[in-house]
Formats: C-alpha cells, sequence, structure tokens
C-alpha cells in the first residue's frame, strides 16, 4: 500500500502553546501536513495526487516538469514517480549546473536526492526556463523525450487545485482564520475554494511581487481571502540571521520543524500580526505546514557561506 492508492487521512492539527497567544486570547493550531509522506508532503502530495493519476489514466510513463536546483516540487515528482513506477524528467533553471554533475550533485542535496529517485535531470539557461509554457518549448521537450505528461513548474494546474482542496477537513470549520504560505498560488485557491463561508483566508508570499493574486483568481472566484505582504524576508529563498533563530527557537519549544523559504515566514507573520493586536481575541487560528523540510540542507549550506547561524530542528 502506498500514498497515492487510498483516500488520505485528514493531517492532524497540532495546537500551540505560548506566552504570546495566551496574553493575546488567541488559539493557533499547525495542520501537519508535513507528516503525510517523508518524501512526497505537505501541498506536493495534494498537488501531485490527481496529475499523476491523470498519467496513469491517459496511458503516460513518464512526467517532465520545471523547477530551481533546490524546488520541494523537483524532490517530490521524482519520489512520487518513483513510488507508482513511473519514469520523471526534470527541467532544471541554470546550464551551468550541468558543466560538472559529479560537484553539482555532491554540493546539492535536492538534486542528489531526485536523481537517487530516478530522475533525469535536463538543466537549462535562464533564458529557455522563461519559455517553460511556451507551447513550442514544449514542443522540443516532447520531441527529445517523448510523449511526457507534463507538469508546471510548482506543479500548480487546475488538478493541482483538485488536491489541495482536499488539505481542510470538515473538522477544520471551528476555525475563524485559515492561514497559507504562497509560492505560486495553487494551494492557497485551493484552500479558499473549500474553505467555509465564515472563515477568513491569510495567505503569506514567500516571495516579493504583487502578480500573485492575479495568479489566484484565475483558481477561485471567491472573496474571502487576503495576501499579507510583509513577510518575505526579502524575497524568494531569502532569510536572515533573525529567521534562523525564529525557526531554531520555535522547533524547541514546539516540536516542529518549520522549512525556511515557506513556511516559516508564515508562522514569523502570525506571530507578529498576533502582538500588534491584528487578531479580535478568541479568533481561532490554523495554519497549513505545507512540508518542503528536504530545503533545510541546502539552506544550511548557503547560510554556512554567509557565515550565518545553521537551522538546527
Amino acid at each position: 500500500m502506498h500514498i497515492f492508492s487510498s483516500e488520505t487521512s485528514p493531517s492532524p492539527n497540532q495546537p500551540i502553546t505560548h506566552s504570546i497567544l495566551k496574553s493575546a486570547k488567541i488559539s493557533l493550531d499547525i495542520k501537519r501536513e508535513d507528516q503525510i509522506h517523508p518524501h512526497v508532503s505537505g501541498n506536493k502530495f495534494r498537488k501531485l495526487k490527481y496529475n499523476l493519476a491523470e498519467a496513469q489514466k491517459l496511458g503516460y510513463t513518464t512526467i517532465l516538469t520545471f523547477g530551481g536546483a533546490y524546488s520541494n516540487h523537483i524532490a517530490a515528482t521524482a519520489a512520487g514517480g518513483k513510488i507508482l513506477g513511473l519514469q520523471t524528467i526534470g527541467v532544471i533553471r541554470g546550464e551551468e549546473l550541468a558543466n560538472n554533475i559529479e560537484k553539482t550533485l555532491s554540493e546539492n542535496d535536492t538534486l542528489q536526492f531526485a536523481v537517487s529517485e530516478g530522475m533525469q535531470l535536463k538543466f537549462v539557461t535562464r533564458t529557455q526556463y522563461r519559455e517553460k509554457t511556451d507551447s513550442s518549448f514544449l514542443q522540443q521537450l516532447q520531441d527529445e523525450f517523448g510523449a511526457c505528461y507534463i507538469v508546471p513548474e510548482g506543479g500548480t494546474n487546475t488538478l493541482a487545485i483538485k488536491g489541495c482542496q482536499e488539505i481542510l477537513s470538515p473538522e477544520d470549520k471551528k476555525y475563524d482564520v485559515i492561514c497559507s504560505a504562497v509560492g505560486t498560488g495553487g494551494t492557497i485557491a485551493g484552500i479558499i475554494n473549500s474553505a467555509e463561508a465564515h472563515q477568513t483566508v491569510l495567505g503569506f508570499p514567500a516571495l516579493k511581487g504583487d502578480f500573485l493574486a492575479e495568479e489566484i483568481k484565475k483558481y477561485t472566484s471567491k472573496t474571502n481571502w487576503k495576501l499579507i505582504h510583509e513577510y518575505h524576508f526579502g524575497g524568494y529563498g531569502k532569510i536572515n540571521q533573525q529567521g534562523v533563530e525564529f525557526i531554531n527557537t520555535f522547533g524547541a519549544q514546539q516540536n516542529i520543524p518549520l522549512d525556511p523559504v515557506y513556511t516559516f515566514k508564515m508562522i514569523f507573520g502570525i506571530f507578529d500580526m498576533v502582538q500588534k493586536g491584528i487578531f479580535k481575541k478568541n479568533t481561532r487560528i490554523l495554519a497549513i505546514h505545507t512540508g518542503g523540510l528536504q530545503g533545510i540542507a541546502g539552506m544550511n549550506k548557503r547560510l554556512a557561506k554567509k557565515k550565518l547561524p545553521l537551522i538546527t530542528i
């Protein structure tokens, strides 16, 4: 029995106890989507679930997708493909990484893991990578690799939204506010679609830019949501000493590891908003842990080069 072969049980909601929450009379639970599977967890499981099922239904034996060198989606697709016996191809941004592939793999845990799961890597220039949705470039890839089921960067498409609509369970109706980190917008769109009318969905973008709202509106017509732009820490994949210390302290106190790209920014933001009195007393908040813990190893290598503290939990 594997994770894609049956209905997934609802992820457990772990209550957070903290003096900041207590003094503000706010309750915060974290939905542990990171515990679904060691390698295909969080929103990556949700996004891949129906895409991989569709690929099999249509008779494809190869999945092709896109990502950066530290992409959670690349790692999860490689693992998901292996579980189902599908070939996987990862189109990776940065042709210079192919110059010395052994060195690249020795220094990059994400790509090393993807290869160990059977993924074939194709490195492209940043200019080529920007064409990842162009039909002519996609056709070139099909000509090179044969018939492939193509999953977009980050995994977001209508089937991904369908999977993300299953994150919330009926028991989650008791919450007033649902919080999610935001990358490409697919996860929060699914959550918005399945949220109740009385619930507000707050998204915490991991990257700078105002384009995300329009992306989210492609997949939902509901309006009970808002993006909180103040906690991106300088942009995608950016973190500072304060962020590292927050991850380590929170992890030690709550026994919950936070990934350094997405979830930590959301949790940091929630605590800051609680301290600023933005939430009404007795508000019940549910924050979605979207996984991504595989990215800690790569982030620690970057932190070490900058002589910054490392993530230890």
